[in-house]
């Protein structure tokens, strides 16, 4: 089987998560790119609901940062990828954080892995002291 090339990410978008204001912009944001890529309506929910849980961690938990929303194309095929960043206390196990029932605010604890089950490709990477950085992927025509 031949390897595949990597998709190429080519048009990107890049907002900050500074104020309160700035998670329904990224909302919108994260739409229009679903809408422009051509995904389902339960497509861009799924991935809508995703980025505005990270969104609103990053703004609560990593006192804000940047969403990244860069536009797939193939090969594989066509997608968007966010990339959302803080500079906060960070996460001392991302394993756990992950878990279903854990929170840090109170919340039911579906945050991180709710948004990981809503995503075709998820990755966390976290240490104390240094930040957050959560990089989802979700293809078109995925359901």
């Amino acid at each position: 089987m031949a390897d595949r090339e990597p998709a190429k990410s080519v048009t990107t978008r890049s907002l900050p998560i500074r104020a309160e204001r700035d998670l329904l912009t990224a909302r919108h944001a994260v739409r229009a790119a679903s809408l422009e890529a051509g995904f389902g309506l339960v497509a861009q929910t799924k991935l809508i609901t995703a980025a505005s849980e990270l969104v609103r961690n990053c703004y609560v938990h990593g006192g804000g940062g940047s969403l990244l929303i860069e536009h797939l194309l193939p090969p594989p095929r066509a997608g968007l990828r966010l990339t959302i960043s803080d500079e906060g206390p960070g996460i001392t196990d991302p394993g756990i954080a992950l878990a279903d029932g854990y929170s840090t605010g109170g919340g039911l604890g579906h945050g991180l892995g709710g948004a990981k089950r809503l995503v075709d490709e998820f990755h966390l990477e976290s240490a104390p002291g240094r930040g957050t950085t959560v990089v989802i992927t979700r293809w078109a025509g995925d359901r």
